[in-house]
């Protein structure tokens, strides 16, 4: 019995997408970013399905102890690095790679015995104005951390783009230029680019790129989608019908009775919402696709179910297949009719949406 809320992950796709990773960057290595969940896809379905790639980044340092436990043996940067001992204990047992930014960390570090050694990734705030050093404590920061017998050599540098995803800001170039100034007499290899700088800015392409959302098939910027840069989806939404019914003019559907019948239709009722990761902001008109065409969403969404119109579906029925995003509608559009971005429908994902490993012609239709 097919699930009344699923998604259905390609991890075909997930090879086509890494390939076009290194389309854009063929002289990198690759630092896969699966933080969060791999933005909602699976965290170690997406790391074993990504064996080629040199790393990997996450966020924190549990989820690089889970992919060590699974099995996975390539390089892993915990992007937040470390705030006390116990942390840096767990970085060095399980051989993980930290990103130092704050003077805090220095200070464990020096006061650490060497037993064991680690990879280091030293952060330069370059204009993001959130993690790292800024450019001119890199050079004291950086004679500190030679002093550490437990950290390896040589050092490693980051930096992280803020306006990537807009090509006609000037802060992205200004960054790569600010990056490059304070790091230019030290050793070691360099990671500027994220998915946006990959695709878009050949100036942040170095020793290592950190590709994120464009592994998933999703575009980086907002004035197109993931497709129309040659990339492939992997996640597709899928839900059903569970009743249709008409509606006269002058009805109003759902909480708030936000939205108006102004002429007499069918409507039907979708078997998802925001407890499903469906985006509680989606306002009337988005796009879902019943039986494989487009209908508008009608009424606020709720916990559990959506309301569309049927005006152009007469003949469908509880039951027929319903796609919330995937092949015929991008996750980018949704997320653009939402005020959002789609690494937030990604990553919103609810544990009762089951995830289908495989991709079908057709979304199978519940029994």
């Amino acid at each position: 019995m097919t699930p009344t809320a699923y998604a259905v992950i390609n991890l075909d796709a997930v090879e086509h997408n890494l390939m076009k990773v290194h389309h854009f960057a063929p002289h990198a290595k690759i630092m896969a970013v699966i933080k969060a969940n791999a933005y909602g896809h699976g965290m170690l379905r997406i790391a074993q399905a990504l064996k080629p790639v040199d790393g990997f980044a996450v966020a924190r340092v549990h989820e690089g102890i889970r992919l060590r436990q699974a099995g996975i043996q390539q390089r892993i940067a915990v992007l937040e690095g470390f705030t006390c001992e116990e942390e840096l204990d767990s970085l060095i047992r399980f051989n993980l790679d930290a990103v130092v930014h704050s003077l805090g960390q220095v200070d464990i570090f020096e006061k650490k015995q060497a037993h064991e050694q680690i990879a280091i990734w030293i952060k330069v705030d370059s204009g993001m104005n959130r993690l790292g050093f800024k450019p001119n404590e890199i050079k004291v920061v950086y004679q500190r951390l030679l002093q550490c017998p437990v950290i390896k050599q040589p050092f490693n540098f980051m930096t992280h783009l803020a306006n990537a995803d807009d090509l006609s800001d000037g802060m992205t170039m200004a960054q790569i230029r600010l990056f490059n100034d304070a790091v230019a007499d030290f050793p070691g290899p360099r990671s500027v680019a994220n998915s946006a700088g990959i695709i878009g800015w050949k100036a942040s392409l170095a020793d290592w790129v950190r590709p994120g959302v464009m592994l998933y098939g999703v575009s980086p910027f907002a004035d197109n989608t993931g497709e129309e840069l040659g990339l492939k989806p992997i996640m597709e939404l899928h839900s059903r019908l569970i009743a249709v019914k008409p509606i006269l003019k002058g009805d109003t559907v759902g909480y708030g009775g936000t939205w108006l019948c102004e002429r007499a239709t069918m409507m039907g009722v979708v078997a998802i919402g925001y407890g499903d990761g469906y985006p509680r902001y989606a306002k009337s008109g988005t796009p879902v696709l019943v039986n494989g065409q487009r209908v508008p969403l009608i009424g606020r969404v709720s916990m559990d179910m959506i309301t569309v119109d049927l005006a152009s579906q007469p003949d469908a029925k509880p039951g027929d297949p319903v796609t919330l995003w995937g092949r015929g509608l991008a996750v980018e559009e949704i997320a653009l009719c939402a005020d959002t971005i789609p690494y937030t429908l990604l990553c919103g994902i609810t544990q009762r949406v089951e995830i289908i490993e495989g991709w079908v012609s057709v979304p199978p239709t519940p029994v």
